[in-house]
């Protein structure tokens, strides 16, 4: 019997990558997005869900914002009304500023959107399923835990960048979103962890290609190559199985080594 992941923000990029890992393994695949499926000037959404149900998956799309209760609370009744229960939730959904300024110059309009998606987006929405995966029967005596939730963070919860700060300050609110998880859901079998991405390779990093490329190249980074969102995903994967069990409120670098300090 397949599993249930929620992926939000899983049309493209590290959400997909970790739905595609996920459906490769065992899970039907539930998505909250902001995109249109339908759209007609993207259509590798309906190919990237092409390629969920050749990897033996069902899966449930629904277009919702995660800042917004109702998106959420429709988006959970149907996976439950789909699918049963939920056993993973993927927070994926975050955006950058639509306009790079220094901080001196950033609007209040850009920071409640960034955070909103970021921080409170995952907030509420982890508040929702966990509540769910507390309804659903568990027995410890057969079942390791009852639900895993992974937060995707990002390096720039501990690295500045101050043309971007409402996305660093978002991104390191969600460290402590995850500890404070990680805590509270330890005792009811449902483990909390954060994968935290470098640079990998999406459409959120085409406006910074060029210079990222250029630090790989000049040695910022211990394994010289882009990430991609399948790294992102094979991580997710070992996180959600069963065996990685006595352990909660972490965070992982998928960063190919740039967290470590070098002199």
């Amino acid at each position: 019997m397949r599993k249930t992941a929620i992926v939000t923000g899983g049309s493209r990029g590290i959400g997909f990558g970790i739905a595609l890992e996920l459906a490769k393994h065992g899970y039907n695949i539930a998505i909250l997005d902001v995109n249109d499926l339908e759209d007609p000037s993207r259509p590798d959404y309906k190919e990237n869900m092409a390629k969920l149900e050749a990897a033996g998956a069902e899966y449930l799309y629904q277009k919702g914002d995660t800042r917004t209760a109702a998106d959420r609370e429709s988006f959970v009744k149907a996976v439950v009304e789909r699918f049963g229960e939920i056993d993973v939730l993927v927070n994926n959904a975050g955006v950058a500023p639509k306009i790079r300024l220094d901080m001196l110059e950033t609007t209040e309009e850009s920071f409640d959107f960034v955070v909103g998606t970021v921080l409170k987006g995952t907030m509420f929405m982890t508040q929702l399923v966990a509540n769910q995966m507390l309804k659903q029967p568990w027995d410890p005596e057969k079942e390791p835990k009852r639900g895993t939730i992974i937060n995707i963070g990002s390096a720039s919860a501990t690295v500045s960048s101050t043309n971007r700060v409402e996305y660093c300050v978002a991104k390191s609110g969600l460290m402590m979103l995850t500890t404070c998880y990680a805590d509270r859901l330890a005792a009811e079998g449902i483990m909390v962890h954060e994968l935290r991405p470098g640079v990998i390779d999406t459409d959120m990093t085409k406006v910074v290609h060029e210079k990222y490329t250029r630090l790989i190249a000049e040695g910022q980074f211990p394994i010289a190559r882009w990430g991609t969102p399948e790294d992102l995903g094979k991580v997710a994967r070992l996180v959600c199985d069963d065996d990685f069990v006595y352990t909660t409120g972490n965070y992982i670098d998928v960063d190919g080594g740039f967290h470590i300090r070098r002199l």
